[in-house]
Formats: C-alpha cells, structure tokens, sequence
C-alpha cells in the first residue's frame, strides 16, 4: 500500500494534467444541465454543436470530426432527428450521401449550450491581452496534434 501521494516525475505535470480536468470538468457541466431536461448528452452536444458550426455537412464528414464509429453516432443522431432538431437529406449529387442540418430548435439548442460555455471562457479572460488568448488557443490546437 502506497501512502505518500504521486509527485511530477520526469515529464509527467500533475498539476497541468488536473487543471486541464476541473476545467473540462466545469466546462461542460453547464451544458449537461441544459442536455439532462432533454434526455440528451454530450454526444448529443458534440452533434448539436458541429452541424450548426458546418451546416450541410455529411455524416461521414461528422464521423472524421468527432472520431467517433458510425455505430457510435447512430444512435445519437437519430434521436436529434426525431426530436426535430437536425435535418437529414440525400446528396444531390449521390443520393447514398447524407446531408445534416440544424432546425430552428436545433440552432436554439446549440446557441443555448454554448452560452454559459463562452460566458465561463469570458471569465477566465478577463483582463488578459490578446496575446494571452492567442496563446491559449496555440495550447490548446497543440493538445489536439500532441501525442
């Protein structure tokens, strides 16, 4: 039995590692009271979120961007379309492909999910210069390549 708590070793920061945690952790809890009401989560979110940002675009192109199986997202977005929040139309070019589109509600439901996100993030910022927030989204675009 171990006691004595993990300290930063070599090029492991534990402190950087649970920063990153509680923020994604309070990031999203916002949004999840939001999606609860529905019987929706973050998936759902995630969904919501990117047909809006690119509406019009294909499932296979969601699929590449939430790096997710079509099995996984199947499910999800039937539910957003028999909720009447996303649209989904054949391609006019192949009808095999499948175009997503927010409704109304869906659109609503995206602006209402991101609101309390931006709200937090504009705190966060508050008095920092434009290069800080520059830096930030360095950071966090090189989280995403990072390995």
């Amino acid at each position: 039995m171990l006691a004595t708590p993990m300290q930063n070793a070599g090029n492991i920061d534990f402190e950087i590692i649970e920063l990153l945690f509680f923020a994604y952790r309070d990031f999203v809890s916002d949004p999840d009271q939001i999606l609860i009401k529905s019987g929706f989560g973050r998936a759902h979110h995630r969904v919501v979120h990117f047909v809006n940002r690119e509406p019009g675009m294909t499932v296979a192109d969601l699929l590449e961007t939430l790096q997710i199986t079509k099995q996984s997202l199947a499910r999800v977005l039937k539910q957003l379309i028999d909720s009447g929040y996303i649209h989904q139309v054949a391609g006019p070019e192949d009808r095999r492909q499948r175009k997503l589109y927010p409704t109304q509600a869906g659109r609503d439901l995206a602006l209402a999910l991101a609101e309390p996100q931006s709200r937090r993030i504009e705190r966060a910022f508050e008095g920092a210069s434009d290069a800080t927030r520059e830096s930030v989204k360095r950071f966090l675009r090189g989280m995403q390549t990072a390995k």
